[in-house]
């Protein structure tokens, strides 16, 4: 029963699998607070380099449209394009600014998360109506986090207005004074530095907000010890499938092998349960290299199939154990049985090169190396 109950607990690390099925159902983490911040720095760092030419840009705007005669103020039709000519004129002086607040807002989402859109996203559910999982979000760690943002935020943002209000109430009160141009650039100037100031209270919160963020998505994403069971079977196939897929995948290295037997110059057999074909390459410094190796079943079809090609089949049991243990289809033999081996092939080159009928005797009992005896050499015999 516990056991049951733990495989059920969320306590395993999310997958990378488990996060891109996240992502592409647009789950990714999010954090407002940043959003916010960045876009309300951009817009300062806009007005910082837009400032002066807005200024100069309004100023000329503003100049235009209180600058008319008589005739064009009791003109209907004229005061309408006139208006058209100015929001026309106001829009284009503000495209630069709007794109910078604009890049500010995308900065947010692509620090955190990265982009990500997702039509799933988009789509009805069901369950977003549902007062019962209304109420689970509602009293989730997610709700007491943005409710303890908001009270924090609200103090915050207080405590920064009141503070901006006592250093510059002198210079707000001193712009009814001042001519039209004047005003205008000192307001500018006053509203950066009031944008920089409530961006910058809300650093404390970003600090605190993007790593729960972090943790809260990685929480959801969290898998229990069966869905991680499940992942992997579905990853890595049922036991089943695996073995069907080993099976065929040795059906086919099989096929390849028995390929490359009617090439080989020579077939060492045990002489029943084991069988090497070998191959030599008479190039400078080429060894003689293993094409194909089998025991019981397959080393019956290898000889069978050297038999077909009248490739020569020589029995050797100790050197066909020592072959078949140290050597990889594909690998060249071991240094130390370059001698056993050339004895084998030189009586396969007499034999090849002797007239029809004509006997060849084979060589005298092939030995190994000392350190082959032990495992190969004793107790080695033809019926083994």
């Amino acid at each position: 029963m516990a056991e049951h109950q733990d495989s059920q607990e969320r306590t395993e690390q999310p997958t990378e699998r488990r996060k891109q099925e996240s992502r592409k159902k647009g789950q990714v983490p999010r954090s407002k607070e940043l959003n916010t911040m960045l876009s309300l720095l951009a817009t300062a760092l806009g007005l910082m380099i837009l400032g002066p030419s807005l200024v100069t840009e309004f100023a000329g705007l503003f100049e235009w449209a209180l600058s008319f005669d008589r005739e064009e103020a009791f003109d209907k039709s004229s005061v309408s394009i006139r208006f058209a000519a100015l929001m026309q004129s106001t829009l284009l002086v503000l495209v630069p600014f709007f794109g910078v607040a604009v890049l500010g807002a995308f900065a947010g989402p692509l620090a955190m998360g990265g982009w990500s859109f997702s039509p799933s996203a988009m789509a009805f559910k069901l369950e977003k109506i549902d007062p019962f999982q209304g109420l689970k979000r509602l009293f989730s760690p997610k709700s007491l986090m943005e409710l303890i943002k908001t009270l924090i935020k609200f103090f915050l943002l207080i405590g920064a207005t009141m503070f901006l209000f006592y250093c510059y109430i002198d210079e707000i009160l001193a712009l009814a004074n001042q001519s039209w141009t004047t005003a205008f650039d000192e307001s500018i100037g006053l509203l950066l530095w009031c944008l920089v100031i409530l961006s910058s209270t809300l650093v404390f919160i970003v600090m605190f907000d993007v790593p729960f963020e972090l943790w809260n998505h990685n929480r959801q994403l969290k898998m229990t010890l069966q869905e991680i069971r499940d992942e992997m079977k579905e990853t890595d196939g049922r036991p089943e499938v695996k073995g069907k897929i080993r099976s065929m995948q040795r059906e086919i290295s099989q096929r390849r092998m028995m390929q490359d037997v009617p090439k080989a110059d020579v077939v060492i057999t045990n002489p029943t349960h084991f069988a090497v074909a070998l191959k030599y390459d008479e190039r400078p410094g080429a060894a003689p290299k293993v094409v194909a190796k089998g025991r019981d079943l397959v080393a019956l079809n290898i000889r069978n199939v050297a038999e077909e090609h009248s490739v020569t089949v020589f029995s050797s049991p100790p050197l066909a154990r020592a072959l078949y243990g140290t050597t990889e289809i594909g690998q060249e033999i071991p240094q130390n049985l370059y001698l056993a081996v050339a004895r084998v092939l030189a009586y396969v080159y007499q034999l090849n090169q002797s007239a029809y009928g004509e006997y060849v005797p084979p060589p005298e009992e092939i030995s190994l190396p000392e350190e082959y005896q032990e495992q190969y050499g004793k107790g080695v015999n033809e019926h083994e």
